[in-house]
């Protein structure tokens, strides 16, 4: 990982539908073009993210999505979709004088970079991609269902669905995102802790037991934050089925490279194992001690040896 930076630029891009986007652009100007896309959805980008690249060779750009972290309306899900992201990036890219860009991320973001890859494969130089995310029906249901993930983490898993009645847990994703859109802050406040605190359970089981959780410590943001997720998980990320493998064949040419902790009970392995028997173009690098953050050790340093071999790769 490389020392702390700073933005050279910080833009605050309206694009359409009342909403503004926080872009920041971090390296050398000259440098080859890459965009960090952040997970959740909702997550936003932080510091960390702005080190993954050396700087002295790379434009680094990082947004965050409609309704994340700084881009405003805070928390807002009214024209925010996965096609409203999508024409997002494209919009950040004509805004920047881009032509063509490396586009990286992990989890939420891989699944976006894939889809704008497919949308748009003549303006992807490469993909460098975290926990692959396919968000097809089996991977939401094996995060959010009683005989998934769940069977791992049962006391996490209780106070997940402890305060839904049992109606309400028949359909999890429905009743949570009612709640998270609730006109009763009190509903919508508990929600977004019950929400996060069990992502907060299956992301960090690898880290020390003695480490501080990784909520977000403002509340508006954790609100914000899980009602976006909520949102596009209950619509089923606003894709078909199995969308980006029935796409694949539109990576063909575009190199990439897939991370992914074999410990990671997020987004199991499984998923960039199916993802890599149809993209020939792109190398699996599995991490045996590695789970589902980009901030574990295993996983920064695989990211950066891989930022380096992409670079060469693709770099004019």
């Amino acid at each position: 990982m490389f020392p702390p930076c700073e933005p050279y630029a910080v833009h605050a891009l309206a694009v359409g539908e009342g909403h503004v986007l926080h872009v920041e652009e971090c390296g050398t100007p000259d440098g080859l073009p890459v965009i960090f896309l952040h997970g959740g959805p909702g997550s936003g980008c932080n510091p960390l993210q702005r080190r993954l690249f050396d700087p002295a060779r790379w434009r680094i750009v990082l947004v965050d999505q409609r309704g994340a972290a700084r881009s405003l309306p805070a928390g807002c899900i009214e024209h925010n979709s996965t096609a409203d992201l999508l024409g997002d990036l494209e919009r950040i890219r004509f805004a920047l004088g881009i032509d063509r860009w490396v586009v990286a991320g992990g989890s939420w973001g891989a699944t976006l970079g894939l889809l704008y890859a497919e949308a748009f494969p003549d303006s992807t130089l490469g993909l460098l991609l975290r926990g692959t995310f396919l968000a097809r029906p089996r991977d939401i249901a094996w995060y959010y269902r009683a005989d998934g993930v769940a069977l791992r983490f049962p006391s996490a898993w209780r106070a997940f669905v402890g305060h839904l009645d049992e109606t309400e847990r028949r359909d999890l994703l429905t009743s949570y995102y009612r709640r998270l859109t609730s006109s009763d802050p009190e509903v919508v406040a508990r929600a977004a802790t019950a929400w996060a605190g069990w992502d907060n359970a299956v992301a960090t089981w690898t880290l020390p037991p003695d480490r501080e959780p990784q909520l977000p410590p403002d509340p508006l943001r954790r609100i914000a934050q899980a009602r976006i997720a909520a949102h596009y998980l209950h619509h089923a990320c606003f894709i078909v089925p199995n969308r980006v493998l029935a796409n694949a064949h539109r990576l063909d040419g575009i190199p990439g490279i897939l991370l992914h902790g074999e410990l990671d009970r997020v987004c199991p392995i499984v998923q960039a194992e199916a993802l890599g028997a149809v993209w020939p173009d792109a190398e699996l690098v599995r991490l045996p001690k590695a789970g589902h953050l980009l901030a574990e050790p295993p996983m920064l340093a695989a990211w950066v040896e891989a930022a380096a071999r992409l670079y060469e790769a693709v770099a004019p």
